[in-house]
């Protein structure tokens, strides 16, 4: 499929799925669609990073559960924090653009953690995303990867919820704590095995 039909197809399926049930996110990963209920945890955690985000970032560069369409066949994610570079513009179809992206974190949902550690991870490295976040509340653990290069992140540093993630060498420019991200209890997020 040429890269014009793809973007075709993910535009009818965003269309068939929209509005999502309230209480509820989608999003659209190599072709499968993927719903989930936001959990109070989570909620805390993306809120708690966009909140230390709207210290350097004006409120519109900051978007959450926003979609942008990423490389690779049928992406169409709705990361929970994206920050967009200073002078970011929209498509002709009004969409944010990947290229314009500088910061993105997901925090894991059990049901998806395979997608957030496997292809997401893979997508962003592609699309050259200067840092990609991953926040795992199961785990009380963060995984910080940077440096992309040749379709992967050459930096990739995990420490545990308390630990400050120092964000100083990269555009983001700052530092996020992480001391108040609230641990997810019940069953572990394993990305090789998400069910």
């Amino acid at each position: 499929m040429d890269e014009e039909s793809d973007e075709g197809t993910l535009d009818m399926m965003f269309e068939w799925l929209e509005p999502a049930p309230e209480g509820f996110k989608f999003e659209i990963v190599q072709g499968a669609v993927y719903m989930w209920p936001q959990r109070n945890s989570h909620w805390d955690i993306i809120s708690g990073i966009y909140e230390q985000l709207r210290t350097k970032y004006p409120r519109k560069r900051v978007k959450s559960d926003v979609r942008i369409d990423y490389p690779g066949r049928l992406n169409g994610f709705a990361s929970d924090v994206t920050a967009l570079k200073e002078g970011a513009s929209k498509d002709d179809k009004g969409r944010w653009r990947y290229q314009d992206v500088e910061f993105v974190a997901e925090v894991i949902y059990k049901n998806t953690a395979a997608n957030d550690y496997g292809p997401k991870l893979e997508a962003y490295a592609v699309a050259e995303v200067p840092v990609y976040l991953i926040v795992d509340p199961y785990t009380a653990e963060w995984h910080l990867h940077t440096l992309p290069h040749g379709g992967r992140y050459r930096g990739n540093l995990t420490l545990d919820f308390g630990d400050e993630i120092d964000l100083t060498q990269t555009p983001v420019g700052i530092k996020l704590t992480t001391d108040e991200f609230p641990r997810e209890t019940g069953a572990t997020a394993d990305p090789a095995n998400p069910r």
